[in-house]
């Protein structure tokens, strides 16, 4: 609450900033010296927590899409298919910048761009950000376009990540 009532007084996203205070404490959790029992109870504890919340986020969400549906207008899912393609390339060029700068390969950087690029799913916290727009913001068109592009990262290509990791030959080095 502390992290999201900051984040409103600096006009800043609060989910984004609880992702990234979750993030920062999780790294400090792995930096310190507690006991390795400890440390599993507290990860079984945030991963129960975050399923939960996933459940809430996903059942709140198709609450407001039973209410998205009463108003829907056709140019909205055109709009949200358009966005996928546009999605797509915007994360492959963020990735293409920025992995040759860093020590994330699997193989060589086709590959580690391929796997990144399709893997990279999107979800609650886009929907979430989507639905904190104001009416007057376009709120409708890009809640709808925001659902379209959750609602195929998660069934296609969700659902195809196992093949795409079969054929570009990605192994686990562990077996």
């Amino acid at each position: 609450m502390a992290v999201y009532g900051a984040a409103w007084i600096l006009h800043v996203s609060g989910p984004l900033a609880i992702v990234v205070v979750g993030i920062m404490l999780r790294g400090a959790l792995h930096e310190t010296t507690v006991n390795v029992n400890e440390r599993d109870h507290v990860e079984v504890f945030w991963e129960s927590i975050d399923h939960i919340l996933n459940a809430v986020l996903f059942t709140l969400m198709g609450f407001i899409l039973i209410n998205l549906a009463a108003d829907f207008t056709p140019i909205y899912l055109v709009v949200g298919l358009l966005a996928i393609p546009v999605v797509l390339a915007a994360r492959l060029f963020c990735l293409g910048t920025s992995i040759p700068f860093t020590q994330l390969r699997c193989g060589n950087i086709k590959t580690t761009l391929s796997l990144l690029t399709w893997g990279g799913l999107r979800g609650g916290i886009s929907i979430a950000l989507a639905l904190s727009l104001q009416p007057e913001m376009f709120r409708e068109l890009i809640v709808v376009t925001t659902y379209v592009v959750v609602v195929f990262s998660i069934l296609v290509q969700g659902l195809t990540i196992s093949p795409l990791v079969r054929k570009l030959g990605i192994t686990n080095p562990s077996h």
